[in-house]
């Protein structure tokens, strides 16, 4: 019984030691000239359904729920947004090259056709991020008339 007692204390120790070690917060509080918004006239419901379902884990300015302080969830998060923006940042989306924007927005689509985005993780814990059919189809609609109209630059 005493043996539990010590692994029970270092456990706590640990769990409480580990919350002095928080990751960066990814958080510019500006809107760069980069930004899709920027980029491309984008409908105001197209980009509320971007910012509530995207953009946490796919820009610079996330919006942190309560457990993000502490950890190791602060640090699984961490991990989560560092991922989604090396494969997709609507906050530097403009500086990407027109084959790459092409190739961005074909991703978006085949994801939310997939149904791979948003990630179910994500969905169950932000249920307002869960993408309808509706917003489905307007995010559909609205990423293939501009990847349309891309002409390439290269």
């Amino acid at each position: 019984m005493k043996w539990i007692k010590k692994i029970a204390i270092v456990i706590i120790a640990g769990l409480l030691i580990i919350q002095f070690f928080r990751p960066a917060r990814n958080r510019s509080n500006k809107i760069l000239e980069t930004d899709i918004t920027k980029t491309y006239v984008i409908p105001a419901t197209v980009e509320q359904v971007l910012k509530t379902s995207c953009y946490d884990c796919h820009s610079n300015n996330t919006n942190y729920p309560w457990y993000a302080n502490i950890q190791p969830f602060g640090w699984l998060l961490a991990n989560h947004i560092r991922e989604g923006k090396a494969e997709l940042n609507f906050s530097d989306f403009g500086s990407y090259t027109s084959r790459r924007q092409k190739s961005k927005l074909k991703g978006i689509e085949n994801s939310i056709r997939d149904g791979s985005m948003p990630l179910e993780s994500y969905t169950l814990m932000h249920r307002e991020a869960f993408l309808s059919k509706e917003e489905k189809a307007l995010l559909l609609d609205w990423s293939m008339k501009v990847r349309d109209n891309l002409t390439l630059k290269e």
